[in-house]
């Protein structure tokens, strides 16, 4: 009995690795070469930034990075709209909402900034960036750990997806954890959910 289970074991350990790994390489061929500097976006692209927790009408740190990093890509001339794409219920805080009056306290024309408050994961936002808004091809903001799996899923999803490292002044050991999180969980999801979805890297039309 003992045997069996350390086999049923080994089996579940060498299936949890295998997912792991087909992920990361997922993950690693369909974004290679896809994470831009600003000075290297086309200008007049379509940025999408991507939400994260905000408290109290105040972005986070991790969102506050990717608003940065949109507004210079807007002043750069880089994108001409911006897409603020989260979850965007009251009792998460309107994501969306705090994100735009961020943009539009910094200068950020109204007219510029659309909101996305259906964007309730990275998945979402990519699949409504290609059915909703009817785009084929965005500038994704967002964190490096979470940066090429963005990527990733919008190609999947059709959309000619590129993108920018947000800045990021966040605490090392919440860095330390979404590293963990994006390795052990989020990319093995987005793998496993792909079959629904359809291609691996399916191309913008």
């Amino acid at each position: 009995m003992q045997s069996a289970a350390r086999w049923v074991v080994l089996i579940g350990l060498v299936a949890v690795e295998l997912i792991v790994t087909s992920a990361g390489t997922w993950i690693y061929f369909a974004s290679a070469g896809r994470v831009l500097e600003i000075d290297d976006v086309p200008a007049g692209s379509t940025a999408l930034v991507l939400g994260s927790l905000v408290e109290d009408g105040t972005p986070g740190s991790y969102v506050q990075g990717r608003l940065d990093t949109a507004v210079e890509l807007y002043e750069s001339g880089r994108v001409s709209r911006i897409i603020n794409s989260g979850n965007g219920t009251a009792a998460a805080g309107d994501e969306p909402a705090v994100m735009r009056r961020d943009l539009k306290s910094r200068g950020v024309p109204a007219d510029v900034i659309v909101d996305d408050p259906l964007g309730m994961d990275t998945d979402a936002s990519c699949r409504r960036v290609h059915d909703d808004f009817g785009l084929r091809a965005v500038v994704i903001v967002t964190q490096d750990f979470h940066l090429t799996r963005a990527i990733a899923l919008c190609r999947a999803h059709g959309v000619d997806a590129t993108g920018v490292t947000a800045r990021c002044e966040c605490a090392t050991w919440t860095v330390v954890r979404n590293h963990l999180r994006e390795l052990l969980l989020a990319r093995p999801r987005a793998l496993l959910g792909l079959p629904v979805r359809g291609s691996l890297f399916s191309a913008a039309r």
